[in-house]
């Protein structure tokens, strides 16, 4: 019987994924990530994953194309068969994703139909496409953003489906909790990463801008997020059902 928990990170290759994958594995957990095209860092975070004593594999994906989500299926449990001796897996954590800095006025059809396409229709289609291959009593982990609470103009419509994936986490949690599948929300405030042009790293006036409305003073690093993750995929956190957990540091409270 397999001891070690599995868990599939998306956008696992760089950002909040990578702490996330790392911290997964300090936890014990062997660890799948995804990544769009940049194999390179992939194979590092797999590096540093093995480094903490767990396995690690990286497997590509466009989160935002649907139809390439049976092929991921097929090369994921193929893995895991070969492996484990089994096609499941016990964590599903939908972090992949992009962001637009843009005006709602001067915001595209092209613009929105990528947010949607990342961030709910993909993350929608992947969990459903999850659902055999995921043990029961696993856990699904989305992660929002501190944006579907609070606003700062120009992200209409990341943040719009951002407030729609907190809806669609409640839904899971009543409709999968006769499998002991639990689904929580963790919502991040502003990170210093490369996310989006990489403004919460190098634009300063914005830098300024939340370290002064987050009681914390500063703006959150991937380490701050990381963690958490981690936690609802043990044990110990397995009566946290259908919950947001925002991670901002305390920003606009």
């Amino acid at each position: 019987m397999r001891k070690r928990k599995i868990a599939l990170v998306t956008g696992g290759s760089r950002g909040l994924g990578r702490d996330m994958a790392i911290n997964l594995a300090k936890k014990g957990l062997d660890v799948i990530l995804t990544y769009h095209s940049n194999l390179s860092a992939a194979e590092e975070v797999v590096a540093s994953v093995q480094a903490e004593g767990a396995n690690g594999y990286a497997l590509s994906l466009d989160s935002s194309d649907t139809k390439g989500f049976d092929d991921f299926y097929q090369r994921l449990s193929d893995y895991l068969q070969s492996n484990y001796d089994n096609p499941h897996f016990d964590y599903l954590i939908n972090n992949a994703g992009t962001g637009i800095y843009q005006p709602f006025a001067e915001t595209t059809e092209e613009q929105f139909d990528e947010m949607m396409n990342i961030h709910l229709k993909g993350v929608y289609f992947l969990t459903q496409k999850a659902l055999p291959f995921l043990n029961n009593g696993s856990s699904i982990i989305n992660i929002s953003s501190g944006l579907a609470r609070f606003t700062l103009p120009g992200s209409s419509a990341y943040a719009s489906m951002k407030g729609a994936i907190e809806v669609f986490t409640r839904y899971l949690a009543k409709e999968l909790g006769s499998r002991g599948i639990t689904a929580n929300v963790v919502a991040p405030g502003a990170v210093a990463t490369d996310f989006g042009g990489g403004e919460n790293k190098t634009n300063e006036k914005k830098r300024s801008l939340v370290a002064g409305a987050t009681a914390l003073g500063r703006v959150g690093e991937p380490e701050d997020i990381g963690g958490i993750v981690a936690f609802l995929c043990t044990e110990e956190a397995h009566w946290i059902n259908a919950q947001r957990i925002e991670a901002s540091g305390g920003t606009l409270i």
